[in-house]
């Protein structure tokens, strides 16, 4: 037997999440909901990724978009979208630049400045088995990362009437991680993560 010396794998996790955490955002969306016992206010969290250093973020578009209705209860459009940056205890207000229900993508801006953008790879080139790394703010533990490897490319999963051709990883993801990134053993982002199976 030969032993694997795993200092290797433990410094380009480490390498990456230095890279990648700077470059994703935590967003806190507030709706209101009415029903026959009245309106109260709702919370939502997910994750976004750093677009441009002058205040662009991208994320998906259901997790700033709330609307949603029973016949018990009416969940109304966002009254206010927040963002926390890494290492960084103010929160900003943002407004939503475009969203894309087909593609379940959103674009957001914040009056900020000196932010570090994510580095985007061509997610066409990546190969089953590869490493990646999820980060995002899952179960609001803000800033979390898990790892895995690309389990499968092109995936076609179907959700509310639409067919999504995915990127599909081992790596943990839970509530809270929608929004945020899947990077490369480069911290390159190669996907956003979008949605988990559970059984």
């Amino acid at each position: 037997t030969n032993a694997v010396n795993l200092a290797d794998y433990s410094g380009t996790s480490v390498a990456v999440a230095e890279k990648v955490l700077p470059s994703v955002v935590g967003i806190k969306v507030t709706y209101q909901i009415s029903s026959i016992f009245g309106t109260s206010v709702g919370e939502a969290s997910g994750s976004g990724i750093i677009l441009s250093e002058d205040g662009y973020i991208v994320t998906n578009n259901h997790v700033i978009s709330s609307e949603s209705s029973s016949s018990f209860y009416v969940i109304e459009k966002a009254t206010g979208i927040k963002i926390n940056l890494y290492n960084d205890t103010e929160s900003y207000e943002a407004t939503v630049v475009g969203t894309d229900t087909y593609t379940d993508l959103a674009v957001l801006k914040i009056e900020k400045t000196g932010l570090t953008p994510a580095t985007l790879a061509d997610s066409t080139e990546i190969k089953v088995g590869e490493f990646v790394m999820a980060v995002g703010n899952p179960l609001g533990m803000d800033y979390s990362v898990t790892s895995g490897i690309v389990s499968a490319v092109n995936r076609k999963i179907e959700s509310e009437g639409t067919t999504f051709s995915l990127i599909q990883t081992d790596a943990a993801i839970n509530s809270g991680n929608s929004g945020g990134a899947l990077v490369n053993s480069n911290g390159e982002v190669i996907g956003i993560n979008t949605m988990k199976f559970a059984g």
